[in-house]
């Protein structure tokens, strides 16, 4: 057993600052973002099959560069590369859950909202899954967090489907919650993995 095999205690209120970086799978390595990632992803961002779904439509590389390396943002943002080139990013929000009042400070830090965004370019071969599952790792193995979501629009097949195939549970069909910028008002998805729901598939 090596050294990076062998179980780690988590330690609760980790940020992904204090985590050794970068990580790898069999075909990726994930790390933090720095500024100097903004043009590598400002390339597949700018693409309508992407922007389509994401929040925010920057209009320009200079306006993608601006909002990529806001500090608050790029604290929790994550690339992930192949052969050395930036092919998606990825984000790992660490939140609070809702908590009564008495039990709030048990609950803080507890849970994270994922998010990705691949290349079109290096989509249909796994990369995604890949990296999700690992962001989801690392949430539970390193991080010691004990809820993972995520969210995304109903007509974002592509997005629920790689959620599902990495364990993730639908727990909520929002109607017309969401005000898509040409749709109009969409349905959305939320989903879901425990810590113990992840180990007992593992």
């Amino acid at each position: 057993m090596t050294e990076r095999d062998r179980p780690r205690q988590p330690v609760r209120g980790m940020d992904l600052a204090d985590l050794d970086w970068p990580v790898s799978t069999d075909r990726l390595t994930i790390r933090p973002a720095t500024a100097s990632d903004a043009d590598a992803t400002w390339g597949y961002h700018r693409l309508e099959a992407v922007c389509r779904w994401m929040t925010y439509l920057s209009s320009s590389a200079d306006e993608h560069r601006v909002r990529f390396t806001d500090p608050l943002r790029l604290g929790r943002t994550l690339v992930i590369e192949h052969g050395g080139t930036v092919i998606g990013d990825g984000k790992i929000d660490i939140e609070d859950p809702w908590a009564q009042n008495e039990v709030v400070e048990q609950a803080r830090r507890t849970q994270a909202e994922l998010g990705w965004c691949l290349d079109p370019g290096y989509t249909g071969r796994g990369y995604a899954t890949e990296a999700v599952a690992e962001m989801i790792r690392i949430c539970f193995e390193e991080l010691g967090l004990r809820r993972v979501t995520a969210l995304c629009f109903a007509d974002n097949e592509p997005s629920w489907r790689l959620m599902e195939r990495v364990g993730m549970r639908r727990e909520a069909h929002y109607v017309a919650d969401s005000l898509h910028r040409s749709k109009g008002w969409v349905d959305g998805f939320e989903y879901a993995l425990l810590a113990g729901e992840w180990r007992a598939r593992r």
